[in-house]
């Protein structure tokens, strides 16, 4: 049965998945790249920029199982882009280029509807204005029996978590402490919620810890 999993989403150890001030400019926020520095070692995030370099350890290894056996994602509007509010005009096409990495269908949650949007290697978005239960079915139905991607922001995970709807939740945990930004856990029970820590462990520059849906708690 297809999963929604959370996978290689960064924390700080302090618990905030993004800095403050999110931009054009800083689109992680002030000081958000430090939270990024375990992957953009890796030989993985090196090739995906044509670069045949890069580290092949555990941080590398688990940034590629990320990837594996994904049919669709979901992320937030600011994954997506910057623009706030009604789309001025379809000329933002996101962060990425041409051709997005993520090579499947793409559901961007949204308050204003826009037309899908498709992309080189066989990305397309779809903007959903329905919130995260019809994102969640739209995503299972095109991942065709894979399992689904949810990819942030920190607001987007808060959300399907205190939903409980994700299946399995990888932290990448940084040694940095952050003071200030979007706070993951604040006021999320995870244990109330059906979590439990099922794996720890540490990269090069990481700690990588995993959380699943107990079976008690699966709906």
């Amino acid at each position: 049965m297809p999963k929604l999993c959370v996978r290689s989403f960064t924390a700080s150890i302090d618990g905030y998945g993004a800095g403050p001030n999110q931009s054009l400019d800083q689109p992680l926020g002030i000081r958000g790249p430090e939270l990024m520095e375990w992957f953009f070692h890796t030989h993985m995030w090196k090739h995906m920029q044509g670069v045949d370099d890069g580290e092949t350890g555990i941080d590398n290894s688990i940034a590629e199982q990320g990837f594996a056996n994904i049919g669709a994602w979901i992320i937030g509007r600011n994954m997506f882009g910057p623009v706030r509010g009604p789309w001025p005009d379809e000329s933002w096409r996101g962060w990425w280029g041409e051709e997005p990495p993520y090579h499947t269908p793409v559901f961007v949650l949204t308050h204003h509807p826009r037309a899908p949007l498709k992309m080189k290697g066989g990305t397309e978005f779809f903007f959903v204005t329905e919130g995260i239960h019809a994102a969640l079915e739209q995503a299972i139905a095109a991942a065709g029996g894979r399992d689904v991607r949810l990819g942030g922001g920190v607001a987007t995970v808060r959300q399907y978590l205190q939903a409980g709807l994700i299946d399995e939740l990888h932290l990448a945990v940084r040694p940095l402490l952050l003071g200030h930004g979007e706070h993951l856990w604040n006021g999320l029970d995870a244990h109330a919620l059906g979590y439990e820590c099922t794996k720890c462990l540490a990269g090069e520059r990481a700690t990588h810890v995993f959380l699943s849906k107990r079976e008690d708690a699966r709906k």
